[in-house]
């Protein structure tokens, strides 16, 4: 047995469950002093010994602490961990989810460059593109989620990257990645994913071809709804460096102590994912019988039309999904969100407690229509489910009580 092996360190192999690697990620060492948890360094000036060692130490840029800018020992913990999880290269963790994705496109993209974007990404990805990358000479174009191979008519000359999002954000749609990482692969395109909603526990993009997979750690991977972050895994060294370079440039940086509670957050992912798709499941299914509901959105649902694609590369799915009610009018909305007790209202997701926000207007889409209806977010979260019920079960019945009449 060689020294430093995954067998004499007691570190997870890639022969692990994604469970076990959960728990064990960034186990013990000599560098953190044997503690279970990596303790939390705070640091911006590194200080050096010898001149030589601070003339040299960019050298040592992408895999050591050199400058608080740079990393820490606990940034470079919960990396590691996140990378051992989506069987990338490595990782980079930055400030934000919105932060990494803009930091993906910016490490690939210049002026008279091609950016292809599916339809149906998070809307603080559209504006990015459209309003900065645009401003910046990029051009930026929009295709349906349902393009699979036929994305090769859609590449340019100066295409260089396509950007994905499966589930696709507010309404759900499932896009075949390996169709189009197969084309995008053999013409040199690079492509990066947001994939926070199944995060790497349940679909690791890296597997199906894609080169960057981006995650808003701020949701399921920290779980507790009060931490900022984003991660950003590379599935070469190449690439690797091409996002801690875009990071360094734009001078983003994570907190140590916000990465601390993310890889603590992180152990308990697995038992988290687990309740929060048997509680949206069993919400859905009291849904599905409400009168007033058109449509559920969840790609779990075998009635879903993206359900044949997530079956095959999905082993599971989140606590988020989409909602269409019958039309509401303003009296409407607020006798069924105003007095709700337990569901919530707030713009982000995937921490512990249940939330569900109205989601119209319409999301913009450049390929095609949303549809009629009352657009609703819902997340289902870690409370009991009949007390759930109880509580939407309400809703629906202030609802049926107020009067239509316009909203004007």
């Amino acid at each position: 047995m060689s020294e430093g092996s995954s067998q004499e360190t007691g570190a997870p192999s890639a022969a692990d469950a994604p469970v076990t690697r959960l728990v064990h990620a960034s186990s013990p060492s000599a560098r953190t002093a044997g503690l279970l948890n990596p303790p939390v360094h705070r640091a911006s000036t590194i200080l050096y010994d010898t001149v030589e060692e601070y003339v040299a130490r960019h050298s040592r840029l992408y895999d050591e602490v050199i400058y608080g800018l740079y990393g820490t020992e606990t940034g470079f913990a919960l990396a590691a961990a996140v990378a051992e999880l989506e069987r990338g290269h490595k990782t980079v963790v930055t400030s934000s989810g919105t932060s990494a994705i803009s930091l993906s496109l910016s490490a690939f993209l210049k002026a008279g460059d091609h950016l292809l974007i599916i339809d149906t990404a998070y809307r603080s990805t559209r504006r990015f593109c459209d309003e900065v990358l645009a401003g910046y000479g990029v051009e930026v174009s929009y295709f349906a989620p349902d393009v699979g191979g036929a994305i090769a008519d859609l590449l340019r000359p100066n295409t260089r990257m396509v950007f994905l999002e499966t589930p696709g954000s507010l309404t759900f749609e499932m896009a075949d990645i390996r169709a189009i990482t197969d084309v995008t692969r053999a013409r040199g395109v690079v492509t990066a994913i947001d994939n926070t909603w199944a995060t790497p526990l349940l679909f690791r993009p890296i597997e199906h071809g894609v080169d960057v997979s981006i995650a808003a750690a701020t949701k399921y991977l920290s779980g507790h709804s009060d931490v900022m972050l984003g991660t950003m895994t590379a599935s070469t060294d190449a690439i690797f460096r091409r996002l801690k370079d875009s990071a360094a440039r734009w001078g983003n940086v994570a907190s140590a102590d916000d990465c601390y509670l993310v890889q603590r957050g992180l152990r308990t992912l697995d038992v988290r994912l687990e309740r929060h798709q048997r509680t949206a499941l069993a919400l859905i299914d009291w849904l599905g019988r409400q009168p007033e509901v058109r449509k559920v959105l969840y790609p779990a649902l075998p009635s879903d039309p993206g359900h044949a694609i997530w079956k095959r590369d999905f082993s599971g799915a989140s606590g988020l999904f989409g909602l269409v009610l019958d039309p509401m009018t303003s009296e409407q909305t607020s006798a069924f969100f105003n007095e709700l007790r337990l569901f919530k209202m707030g713009a982000s997701w995937g921490g512990f407690e249940s939330l569900i926000v109205p989601a119209w207007p319409a999301p913009v889409r450049s390929c095609g229509s949303v549809g009629e209806g009352s657009l609703l977010r819902v997340h289902a979260g870690l409370e009991a489910v009949d007390d759930l019920l109880k509580d939407l079960n309400a809703a629906f019945g202030r609802l049926r009580a107020t009067p239509l009449r316009s909203s004007q």
